[in-house]
């Protein structure tokens, strides 16, 4: 078989001929990104194929692990370098020989586009394909909103566009994003005897943008105008999505090139958006929380079985989750019926599946056979972490550990749930601190992502370390914490509900405080948030804390008037809103109005009217400020590690970046300027952060610290 190689193979794209196929492969670790030099290889190996007489066919593969698994983003907001993937992908659709794209691993944004713009597609059954621009802010940009629709019709191709999901090998054949689904690993000999074939058949160039399936328009139409309602209904003020819809339509209603350059136009509009700023910050921010110092400094001890201590809502979650991530699960509870009762919440969740067609009766019990429970710790005694997850109360979670160090193994893990107590204490209160970490989920545990991994003083890098391998396992986002009363979270939450609660009883209703807040982009305000989670355990919070309360610091005792009266938000059927009938959604309720109007005559506070953009600003303000103290105090490593933490744990809007980039978008002189303002009123609670002054005095940013480290 001949070969003539091209191109030095140390180059990321190098092609040779084989027989009459040119073999082009992509070899740019680890994801094959579409960088400048790969998109300049492309360009190549087409000129050299057409320039070839002895080339009747072109297959693009990718090395490695992945086809290409979309552009490099850290191009992104650089000045641009030739050639464009716009273009790359004109000059494939334009080759006057079969290309054909064979694919394995990941196939998303511009590694689709490509595909998309080569004239055959195969896949093998590791293919993902998709278009996830949207989740950066962007739309693709590369033809991708053209050749789509033009392939598989409007409503597949924005259905993948706005939800940025990936497609399996079996759905893209089933959707017709692939000609060809092949049945090996190796995409290569796959896509080689599907070329030679194609050159045996003689088969012509097949351009995607001649493609039919919009051959009905009012089917398409519809299918579009229903996107176009549900996005606007969903997509809360992102800027992205309509964009996407819009595009569409043009391929809908323009002829290709027109719509090509249309896309281009709305794809630019997309990389100047701040949104796209805030959620390639988020995208990077999530992998940077994985770097943390222990998990450089050792490796994680094994974790084959698990056990968990207590199983009300917050230990069945836990338990589901290790039980999802295929892990033996023994929970203890302190008498039969409690054992019953947590059981019977972990079945709930998997019969909630088996309900909604998610789940067979046959997974369930497959999962079931895993679990295990009992009143004995003792039963505890061979697993390798377990996870305390009882009362909120130091005295009771000391007892739980004295068990602990009593029956488990030498080496296991001993992990807290708690989600403000002193790990500290907890260590020293047993004969191994080593092994003692803080492991704190958010409720509901089995489906809310963010994990953050509390490091006390005495605790070994390998059980932090094994913190984040059980993260992983998890598939849980980690961010590592130190210990303070509230870690990272809630003690920011603690200071800014606070100054929710401050502009309460100055004026603004809750109602219009949790708009407002709504509107910035969060799902809820923080007295639905309230509802929500239980107004009785920042109840008992508050009362904990009482003895050690600044006596100067303003206190407000409207949330604790609410809570006399036995309303807890939704579990009990009213809060700050009510909740007829268990209504999920509350409406607001005149009677917690008048307990507002009565605390303020008893404040002495004569309200004032507050606009929507000047509850943000107090809001935003406190947040950050607390940010940069948690910061300031190493609680939190970085700043992007306050961002993950209220990106995953707390509903901050994505296309913010977190509160800490939003800082940075905004600028720190004008939010120390907030601060100061607002200090004239109440010098004790809004005292700017030490951090936040030296960053402006310096004309620094919060991004800054995040590169230092």
């Amino acid at each position: 078989m001949a070969t003539t190689d091209t191109l030095p193979a140390s180059d990321p794209v190098s092609f040779r001929r084989q027989a009459d196929v040119l073999v082009v492969t992509i070899a740019n670790p680890p994801v094959n990104a579409l960088g400048v030099d790969v998109r300049r290889g492309l360009v190549a190996a087409i000129d050299a194929a057409e320039a070839d007489g002895a080339v009747a066919a072109v297959l693009i593969v990718g090395a490695g692990r992945n086809f290409i698994a979309g552009a490099d983003i850290r191009e992104f907001g650089k000045p641009p370098l030739p050639p464009s993937l716009p273009e790359v992908c004109s000059r494939i659709e334009n080759c006057s020989k079969p290309v054909l794209a064979a694919i394995h691993g990941a196939a998303l944004g511009g590694g689709l586009e490509i595909a998309l713009s080569a004239h055959y597609r195969l896949a093998v059954p590791s293919a993902k394909l998709g278009l996830p621009e949207v989740q950066l802010g962007l739309m693709p940009g590369s033809g991708g909103t053209q050749r789509a629709p033009r392939l598989v019709g409007v409503k597949a191709a924005l259905d993948l566009m706005l939800s940025g999901r990936h497609a399996a090998a079996k759905e893209a054949l089933a959707l017709g994003l692939i000609d060809r689904l092949g049945e090996g690993a190796d995409a290569l000999p796959e896509g080689l005897a599907y070329a030679k074939e194609l050159v045996s058949a003689k088969a012509p160039v097949r351009r995607t943008r001649d493609a039919n399936a919009l051959a009905e328009p009012e089917t398409q139409r519809a299918a579009l105008e229903a996107a176009r309602a549900e996005t606007a209904k969903k997509s809360r003020g992102l800027f992205s999505p309509m964009k996407i819809v819009e595009a569409v339509e043009a391929a809908l209603t323009q002829p290709f090139d027109e719509g090509l350059a249309l896309e281009r136009k709305l794809f630019l509009q997309c990389i100047d958006s701040p949104q796209r700023a805030g959620l390639i910050h988020a995208f990077f921010a999530e992998r940077e929380v994985l770097k943390a110092p222990e998990t450089k400094a050792a490796k994680p001890r094994a974790i084959e079985s698990c056990g968990i201590v207590g199983g009300g809502t917050m230990g069945a979650g836990i338990a589901v989750a290790m039980l999802d991530a295929g892990l033996p699960v023994t929970m203890i509870e302190r008498d039969e019926p409690s054992l019953a009762r947590g059981r019977a919440h972990v079945e709930k969740v998997y019969d909630g599946l088996i309900g909604k067609g998610r789940m067979t009766a046959e997974a369930k019990a497959a999962v079931m056979a895993r679990f295990s429970a009992s009143t004995a710790y003792d039963a505890l005694a061979d697993v390798d972490l377990v996870v305390e997850a009882v009362f909120e109360d130091m005295a009771v979670k000391k007892a739980v550990f004295a068990e602990l160090d009593r029956v488990c193994k030498k080496g296991a893990v001993l992990a807290t749930n708690t989600s403000y107590l002193d790990i500290d204490e907890i260590a020293a209160s047993i004969s191994r601190p080593a092994d003692v970490l803080g492991l704190h989920f958010f409720s509901p545990a089995n489906i809310m992502k963010l994990l953050e991994i509390v490091v006390p003083a005495k605790v070994g890098a390998d059980v932090v370390a094994t913190g984040f391998e059980l993260a992983k396992k998890l598939k849980k986002t980690p961010v590592r914490a130190g210990v303070c009363d509230g870690f990272i979270g809630n003690r920011i939450l603690a200071v800014y509900r606070q100054a929710a609660d401050h502009m309460m009883e100055d004026g603004a209703s809750p109602y219009q405080i949790d708009k407002a807040v709504r509107d910035f982009g969060y799902p809820m305000g923080p007295f639905q948030a309230s509802d929500l989670a239980g107004g009785d355990i920042g109840w008992a919070t508050r009362k904990r804390k009482a003895a050690t309360r600044d006596p100067k610091a303003r206190y407000v005792q409207i949330a604790d008037r609410i809570c006399e009266r036995g309303w807890f938000g939704q579990k009990t059927g009213r809060g700050y809103y009510l909740y007829p009938e268990g209504a999920r959604t509350g409406t607001p309720d005149p009677e917690v109005e008048a307990i507002i109007d009565a605390e303020r005559r008893r404040a002495g506070v004569a309200p004032r009217r507050f606009s929507d953009e000047e509850i943000m600003r107090r809001y935003m303000a406190a947040m950050i400020n607390e940010g940069a103290n948690v910061v300031h105090q190493r609680i939190a490593l970085r700043p992007l590690d306050v961002d993950v933490t209220f990106l995953y744990g707390y509903g901050f809007p994505r296309h913010r970046g977190g509160p800490m980039k939003y800082a940075d978008t905004v600028g720190l002189a004008k939010v120390l300027a907030d601060i100061r303002e607002f200090a004239k009123e109440d010098p004790l609670f809004w005292q700017p952060s030490p951090l936040l002054v030296e960053l402006v005095e310096r004309g620094a940013d919060f991004a800054s610290l995040n590169q230092s480290e």
